[in-house]
């Protein structure tokens, strides 16, 4: 599997909203023996343990399918065995939900990777909630989660991580039985 966690490369972005998908990744390899792949072309940190990959892009979020599509390619991977990671500012925070396909509501993450992959991979979508204001979507992704949010993400991460263990072998709708989070 081709495992991709959105974010944004520098220590600014480290504990912002945006950043669930790179906190996630960085949580799930802790653990794990992995070795790093160092591809110019990749425009990623890319890990790997055993038959998965796992995928932080260096190219910021906006252009993320520009690193996805290289290494989707290199390794000659199909969509459904892509799983993406990433924040929603539709869902409440804390709610985990998956999917396949649908829109980009926005997200220039997931327009980016819609442009050069399609739609058609596993999303694990991870609620941060939204500002009361629609203006201030920008500085909200960008700001960082507040230490009542961050204790939550203590057991919001690790449920997130067994099921996105458990999408390499069960179907997408017996994870949304088992591990969606409301």
């Amino acid at each position: 599997m081709l495992i991709v966690g959105l974010g944004n490369i520098g220590d600014k972005y480290v504990l912002t909203r945006h950043n669930i998908g790179f906190m996630i990744i960085d949580e799930m390899i802790k653990n794990l023996k992995t070795s790093s792949i160092n591809k110019s072309n990749f425009k990623a940190d890319v890990y790997k343990s055993s038959y998965d990959l796992f995928v932080k892009s260096k190219t910021y979020m906006n252009l993320s399918g520009e690193a996805v599509i290289a290494i989707k390619n290199y390794y000659k991977i199909e969509n459904e065995e892509i799983i993406v990671i990433h924040d929603d500012l539709d869902l409440p925070f804390g709610t985990v939900k998956f999917k396949i396909g649908g829109g980009h509501g926005g997200h220039n993450g997931l327009k980016s990777l819609d442009c050069h992959i399609g739609k058609d991979y596993i999303r694990v979508r991870v609620g941060i909630g939204k500002p009361e204001n629609k203006e201030d979507v920008a500085n909200y992704v960008l700001s960082n989660f507040s230490k009542e949010e961050l204790n939550r993400l203590k057991d919001i991460i690790p449920h997130t991580i067994k099921a996105i263990e458990a999408l390499k072998v069960e179907s997408i709708n017996e994870v949304k039985s088992k591990f969606t989070l409301k």
